[in-house]
């Protein structure tokens, strides 16, 4: 295993985050609902389970370390409005049933679940959600420290998909590492493919990186291999990363390692170990979520395709390790061979 430590823990009081992503007091708990970004900015107050689920299944939040968070936050919020040990298992199933591919949820559950069937109150259920926010903003933190090593100044770089504050507490994952390098005067180019068919990099990353003030130019997905050729680098997030490296992120993403592979380019993946799933041994048993087939014939409010079209519409796609150059979590970086050095 090759590993490296890199960078402060914390960040500059620069890098205090210019809008909020979850509002949470001692009553009430919301969402920046990112179903209306760029257009406006609307926080969607999450009453119940119920609402939290719908919340997580429509992506209103999305983010593989986020909807742990809020999934944490949502029982909490249900146990201190009463909820006994019964109705807090049941909120558990109903959440866990959202979505199946991100395996931060599944984390972030089981935690929860821990704390209830041990006998745990109110205070201890709170608790224990808020480490769990805790713990994936200060996640998020490290990895922008440690990826510094991989961002050089000077370098022209591509994402993907969203992966800043939207989808992370902290700063994000690849997109932190990227907020760091500018707040640390590097000048890097970056490159945003729209991410269709939802559009999260033309919605939601280039929406925060106008919030951040960082410069950065939009492409459409199939502008990607006339530009790959001239990146430096290419950093992108995962929803779950399995024992030998395989790792499931937005669709699309096998096609950018393709890509990145043929033209010699970098590619890094930058998850916190939440994401890291040593349960499984390869990609081909990640479950992979299957999306409305209206997300692919539909464009917002417009009908983009005959209503009986038939849709293949998975959320993701499974990479496989071997075109994958390095992992940073908060741990640091791990470059090849993976295999059990993923493991948690």
């Amino acid at each position: 295993m090759s590993k490296s430590q890199g960078g402060q823990e914390s960040p500059p009081s620069s890098f205090r985050p210019p809008y909020e992503v979850i509002r949470w007091s001692e009553r009430d708990f919301s969402i920046l609902d990112q179903r209306y970004l760029p257009s406006r900015t609307t926080y969607l107050e999450l009453r119940d389970i119920a609402s939290a689920s719908q919340a997580i299944r429509t992506l209103a939040v999305r983010g593989a370390p986020l909807i742990g968070v809020v999934a944490a936050l949502a029982v909490a919020h249900s146990a201190r409005r009463g909820g006994g040990e019964k109705r807090l298992l049941d909120d558990i199933y109903a959440l866990s049933g959202t979505r199946p591919t991100a395996v931060n949820l599944f984390y972030a559950l089981e935690k929860m679940r821990d704390i209830i069937e041990n006998g745990g109150g109110g205070t201890d259920i709170l608790n224990g959600a808020l480490d769990i926010w805790e713990k994936e903003r200060l996640n998020s933190l490290k990895m922008a420290a440690c990826g510094q090593e991989l961002l050089k100044d000077g370098m022209r770089v591509g994402t993907y998909c969203n992966t800043g504050l939207l989808a992370a507490p902290g700063l994000g994952t690849a997109l932190g590492v990227i907020i760091k390098g500018f707040m640390d005067g590097k000048n890097v180019e970056i490159i945003v493919p729209e991410t269709r068919p939802l559009l999260q990099g033309s919605r939601l990353t280039a929406w925060e990186l106008n919030q951040w003030e960082i410069p950065y130019t939009l492409i459409t997905e199939s502008t990607l291999a006339s530009v790959v050729p001239d990146l430096d680098a290419v950093f992108l997030g995962a929803d779950r990363v399995v024992l030998n490296g395989d790792t499931a992120n937005k669709v699309g993403t096998l096609g950018f390692a393709i890509l990145s592979e043929y033209f010699h380019v970098p590619f890094y993946v930058v998850a916190p170990t939440t994401t890291f799933d040593s349960s499984l041994k390869e990609g081909d048993e990640i479950p992979i979520e299957q999306r409305d087939p209206d997300e692919v014939r539909c464009f917002g409010a417009c009908t983009t395709a005959p209503d009986s079209a038939l849709v293949f519409n998975p959320a993701f796609d499974v990479t496989p390790a071997h075109l994958i150059s390095a992992f940073v979590s908060e741990e640091g970086i791990t470059r090849p061979p993976y295999g059990r050095n993923l493991r948690k």
